[in-house]
């Protein structure tokens, strides 16, 4: 089992910009494509996702630091850890029921599109991790195996159903035709677009509009998102106590965010386009006219400058949440970087409208630092059980990405009866 377990995390090491591409070349060939073709797909989402993820890190790298500054200037005191989203894959993976998920994961995925119970086909392998925690969480606190697959095959359905729910939105909000997003931390938002729709709904409120073509007609050269980008990323800078220097250096790194992501985007769907069309003609035949969507990691979304506008407003709203909502334990640091991941639904759903995407996502967030408060026992426990380095003169850990996962936190309760 040991020697499965690590085969198992020898490949996830791998990461997207290797799995990806096996993953969209071996469709092509089982899709009919001849092999130069179907390589060229794969290699051309390869290049995609490694330009993305350069872009995701330039992010991250430069969030990362100015989120702990402005922690570090309000002097917050909170007795739970944010340990974000790499530390709380690895905890996932480490658990007894980990080398079970991918198999189970394909084989579910398989069946139900057999059965025409889903439309998405998940070549996102990468983020089974999101399975595979739930599971682990329910068998720390059931120690049974077969309830902890149960979770995280119950888990897998959702994000499942959700996906192809959302699919027209990525299509025409995103111009990503053929793509669903299953990404667990994205998923768990979804509840979001009812409050969105709502919003929409309350008289002067739903009038309030800012999306970037609207500021870019207003303010012209100056409203163009790499404009937009620079002021946002300078203001994080300046609320981190920045010097002037360094404010600059992230304001125009984040202003290369918003103009290299959605390029990288562009490259992704012209090797994902050849798969997805031969996919629905090789469905078509053996199963008659059907829709099909390939599932794709959340990060095709930050391509629409909406997205990184809207994450980077709510960076510091999230400190500030942790600060004056009574109750809360969850110092937020880790996964402040993966808020442009969690807030797709609700942009695309807001037709990228920052004010309302900015006001659900405030709620959402709030909600995820009661939940990611109310995992912090079993998220440690589940920790220490994978010999997890804890944070120094930390009590306990979680994070806003799993530990605040609401979908996540219903299975893990539900299965709580059975502890």
């Amino acid at each position: 089992m040991d020697g499965f377990v690590n085969f198992i995390q020898g490949f996830l090491d791998l990461g997207a910009t290797v799995i990806l591409p096996v993953a969209i070349f071996l469709l092509g060939l089982l899709f009919g494509q001849k092999p130069g073709k179907a390589f060229r797909s794969g290699l051309t989402i390869g290049i995609a996702f490694v330009g993305i993820f350069l872009v995701v890190d330039l992010l991250v790298n430069n969030l990362g630091p100015a989120a702990q500054g402005m922690v570090d200037r309000l002097g917050v005191e909170l007795n739970v850890i944010d340990v974000g989203w790499p530390a709380s894959s690895s905890i996932a993976w480490a658990s007894i029921v980990a080398a079970f998920i991918i198999p189970l994961g394909l084989a579910v995925n398989v069946i139900m599109l057999l059965t025409k119970t889903t439309k998405t086909m998940n070549v996102d392998i990468w983020n089974f991790w999101h399975y595979t925690f739930t599971a682990a969480m329910v068998y720390v606190i059931t120690n049974n195996i077969a309830l902890s697959l149960l979770a995280a095959v119950i888990f897998q359905v959702v994000c499942l159903k959700i996906a192809d729910w959302t699919a027209p939105m990525v299509s025409e909000f995103y111009d990503l035709p053929g793509v669903s997003i299953a990404t667990g931390s994205t998923i768990s938002y979804a509840p979001g677009i009812f409050l969105v729709k709502g919003l929409q709904k309350i008289p002067g409120v739903k009038n309030w509009n800012a999306d970037p073509e609207t500021i870019e007609k207003r303010f012209g050269i100056l409203g163009e998102s790499m404009f937009i980008g620079l002021v946002l990323g300078a203001t994080i800078g300046f609320l981190a106590g920045y010097s002037v220097g360094d404010v600059i250096e992230i304001g125009i790194a984040m202003a290369a965010v918003m103009v290299l992501m959605p390029r990288m985007v562009k490259i992704l769907m012209e090797g994902l386009l050849p798969v997805s069309e031969s996919a629905r003609e090789w469905l078509n035949k053996r199963f008659g006219d059907r829709e099909i969507y390939i599932g794709l990691d959340a990060a095709v979304a930050l391509g629409h400058p909406s997205v990184i506008s809207t994450a980077l407003i709510l960076v510091p709203i999230t400190v500030l949440l942790a600060v004056v909502l009574p109750g809360n334990a969850l110092l937020p640091f880790g996964d402040l970087a993966t808020i442009p991941f969690i807030v797709a639904f609700i942009v695309g759903a807001a037709r990228g409208n920052i004010v309302h995407s900015v006001i659900v996502g405030t709620v959402m967030i709030a909600i995820s630092l009661y939940v990611a408060t109310d995992m912090a026992p079993i998220f440690t426990q589940m920790a220490q059980e994978a010999n997890f380095n804890m944070p120094q003169d930390s009590a306990m850990i979680s994070s806003i990405d799993q530990g605040g996962n609401i979908i996540n936190w219903i299975i893990v309760r539900f299965f709580g009866i059975f502890s």
